[in-house]
């Protein structure tokens, strides 16, 4: 069938994991540790008693950032996103590659403040530049990380091992970089300078909670990093796993400065939960696992909250505050 490009009719718009599924996933056919692409990264047996780990994730000018960023924020977020990954798998990075495609015009000055902030997050993570690729476009700036990892032989979180019965669990708060990024681009009516400020800083420098994944490992059943919302990444998960799942909105931990948006425009609180860009650690659990996973927060010392419930089924159900279903206009973010 021909598609009429009139003003009437108008063929779908692609989805990315439709094209990742149909066109990328047949390709890892044969590499049981791709896990057919569905997971925040790659896990390899590289002998020895090591599993190597790998995730690639990229930064596109006017869609990940802003070109007002300030190059150095730009460059730790970068990082960072792939972190997360990492995190999300329990592992421990070591190393990354970096491409980058820029501009001729402003080159130097901007990779010399972006090399800046990649140095100060290399001492902070403990990882190490070795190899990539650069080259020049006339379009956006585009930058892409290839980020490596080490778990143990037995280790590694997936997003397929959710089941029935599970608690569900959130890092942090949610909802912070959507706001930051609405305080950018739009108005928030009624926020303080602190409350935006603050915003604005969570959208810029998210915090991979790679302590927290690693404390992770043996007891949760499933984990992503919070990156398309965390609508969106439960429902990842549910798919993976077979499962559905009930969350109480009330019971999504938000910062004061959300909650501060929130209360001055109530439509808001969709945002936050569907928006994205979080990186917070999402994760199930058995519930003979909640004394085992507080002492997991003491250590890491990144706090965590109880959502919601694993269900049967294949379907989310976000409660809103009078208890009934949401229909939500937006799930999470996607890219098509």
């Amino acid at each position: 069938m021909k598609w009429k490009l009139d003003p009437v009719t108008r063929p779908p718009k692609p989805d990315e994991f439709a094209l990742i599924a149909r066109f990328l996933a047949p390709l890892a056919q044969g590499e049981t540790g791709a896990f057919g692409l569905l997971d925040d990264g790659a896990i390899v047996d590289i002998g020895q008693g090591q599993r190597l780990v790998a995730t690639a994730d990229a930064l596109i000018e006017g869609v990940h950032f802003l070109s007002s960023d300030p190059p150095e924020l730009v460059g730790r977020k970068l990082l960072r996103v792939n972190l997360s990954d990492l995190a999300a798998m329990g592992a421990t990075p070591f190393a990354y590659l970096l491409t980058m495609a820029l501009r001729e015009q402003g080159a130097p000055d901007w990779v010399e403040a972006f090399a800046r902030g990649l140095a100060a997050d290399q001492s902070e993570f403990g990882v190490t530049l070795i190899g990539g690729d650069t080259t020049a476009t006339h379009g956006p700036i585009s930058l892409s990380v290839t980020a490596l990892g080490r778990v143990s032989p037995e280790g590694g979180l997936l997003r397929s091992g959710a089941r029935a019965g599970d608690r569900i669990f959130v890092s942090g708060t949610i909802g912070d970089s959507a706001m930051g990024l609405k305080s950018l681009t739009d108005n928030l009516a009624g926020l303080g300078e602190k409350d935006r400020t603050y915003l604005e800083r969570r959208y810029r420098l998210p915090e991979p909670r790679i302590s927290l994944g690693r404390q992770l490992l043996g007891l949760a059943t499933a984990a992503i990093d919070v990156s398309d919302g965390l609508v969106g990444d439960l429902e990842h998960i549910c798919s993976a796993s077979g499962v559905g799942a009930t969350v109480e909105l009330t019971c999504v931990p938000m910062s004061p400065a959300v909650q501060a948006a929130v209360e001055g425009d109530p439509k808001l609180a969709e945002i936050a939960i569907a928006g994205g860009d979080d990186y917070e650690l999402l994760f199930t659990a058995p519930v003979d696992k909640r004394t085992a996973i507080e002492a997991a927060v003491r250590d890491s010392g990144v706090p965590v909250t109880e959502i919601g419930t694993v269900e049967t089924g294949q379907v989310v159900v976000i409660l809103g505050q009078n208890g009934n279903p949401l229909a939500l206009k937006h799930h999470g973010y996607r890219h098509f």
